[in-house]
């Protein structure tokens, strides 16, 4: 008999799925050589430089929009990551629930809220492995949705964090802050988290290690951009880490490589779509094999395990 791991299912409270208007906003890295993480960025996904930040670091976007990411000097790690929340009083219900559950809150530095499509608020506070976390009202993304997909993505689409601890991950984000799970691998180690129509903005994996990257996203749109664009990795030398494949939770195609501070990237096309205010929806509980995470032959790269092996 094969023993099999605990069945763990994530808990979910009152506060899930308050948020329906809510999209990733940006990132921060510390990197070792900033330029060299610039002129990645610049060559291969089409990012150019907004501002200069102090001791030496960059603010990478597109276009004159809100920017994507900040690249600042240091060792490896995840330094901030953002939210846009465009719900009706979104805002201030995430401010709200973080004080009532004793989380410190305080303004959002304005530096982080580039263009605005007018008055913008936002703040600040940690999550439970103290990586600090930007909510911020609607600004100007000029940049997104009009990018050529063979050459630029479409948009920053998820962040996928790193922990040691799921569930106090989803008490955050989804039982104070307003997210909901999608799905689940069925031990409780990784769960995608919706905050609006596309299947998640966040997910949250147990790689052993609080306070970590473990992947980041683009947009693709679809199946044709999706191939020009492992034809363009190719042409820029760009190795290839894991896929082109097919994610079971999300059912979203998938390829993966890394930026040169060794930042996972994943392009990304055909996202699954909720529709909260259509149908309800009962969180699914995938098997943690090889082959729920990629359906197109379960193979996995160096930095992904799961608790079970391939049936």
């Amino acid at each position: 008999m094969v023993d099999r791991p605990t069945r763990v299912v994530l808990e979910e409270t009152e506060n899930a799925g308050i948020l329906r208007r809510t999209s990733v906003s940006h990132i921060g890295f510390y990197v070792p050589d900033v330029p060299a993480a610039e002129a990645f960025y610049a060559n291969v996904l089409g990012l150019v430089r907004q501002a200069d930040l102090p001791n030496g670091g960059v603010r990478l976007g597109w276009g004159t929009g809100h920017h994507v990411m900040d690249l600042i000097p240091g060792d490896q790690g995840l330094a901030h990551f953002g939210f846009e929340v465009r719900d009706a009083d979104g805002l201030e219900g995430i401010r709200a629930r973080l004080k009532e559950k004793g989380h410190e809150v305080s303004e959002l530095d304005p530096a982080y809220i580039d263009f605005a499509d007018g008055p913008v608020e936002g703040l600040t506070t940690t999550n439970p492995d103290g990586t600090p976390v930007h909510f911020h009202s609607a600004v100007w993304r000029q940049g997104e949705s009009l990018a050529d997909p063979g050459r630029r993505p479409i948009k920053f689409q998820h962040t996928t964090i790193g922990t040691s601890d799921v569930q106090a991950m989803v008490d955050f984000f989804v039982n104070t802050i307003g997210f909901r799970i999608s799905d689940q691998l069925a031990d409780g180690r990784f769960c995608w988290l919706r905050s609006n129509k596309d299947h998640h903005t966040l997910a949250v994996v147990n790689v052993g290690t609080p306070g970590v990257l473990d992947h980041y996203s683009y947009d693709l749109a679809e199946w044709e951009d999706f191939k020009a664009w492992c034809d363009r990795l190719t042409e820029l030398d760009v190795p290839v880490a894991w896929g082109p494949g097919r994610h079971g939770p999300g059912n979203n195609l998938f390829v993966f490589f890394d930026d040169p501070a060794g930042n996972h990237i994943e392009l990304s096309a055909e996202m699954e779509k909720f529709y909260d205010s259509h149908v309800t929806y009962v969180p699914r509980k995938w098997s943690p094999v090889p082959s729920s995470v990629n359906l197109w032959g379960g193979q996995l790269p160096t930095w992904r395990n799961t608790s079970e092996a391939s049936i």
